[in-house]
């Protein structure tokens, strides 16, 4: 017979399925990204930070104390933090237990552009997709 788990097990039961869980960011390419910011504040009003982007908040519905942030910025034409992709313009995925999807990932014939780097914010690693978009996976801390 199957024992059913109480509400106490089941919420504190922690999802460690390597998965994508949001998006954490929007990077696009600009001829002029001051002029670009300073169009989107101006218009939109996007405030820009210290870091020449911006952070969009919401909390977590499943979750209603994590606050989540996605990162907007524009980055010069050609700049190369998009190489090797052609495109301009690249999305930052929030994932959880990186470890484990830079593993399945691999096992999937995925290219991966660099190994796991952990910040003070979260730790990062970059891959192609089959159109040839570098997308940037973020576990936040």
């Amino acid at each position: 017979m199957e024992e059913k788990k109480s509400k106490t097990e089941s919420a504190s039961t922690v999802d460690t399925t390597p998965k994508v869980t949001g998006i954490g960011g929007i990077f696009f390419s600009s001829d002029n990204p001051k002029e670009t910011k300073e169009w989107y504040t101006k218009n939109l009003g996007i405030e820009v930070n210290a870091w020449g982007s911006s952070s969009f908040e919401s909390r977590n519905i499943n979750k209603p104390d994590e606050i989540n942030s996605l990162q907007w910025k524009p980055f010069k034409k050609g700049d190369d933090y998009f190489s090797p992709s052609k495109k301009d313009f690249m999305i930052n995925y929030q994932v959880q237990h990186i470890e484990g999807l830079v593993t399945k990932l691999r096992e999937n014939g995925v290219t991966i552009l660099d190994s796991i780097a952990t910040y003070d914010f979260g730790k990062f690693v970059h891959i192609m997709d089959a159109d040839g978009n570098k997308i940037e996976l973020w576990e936040p801390k």
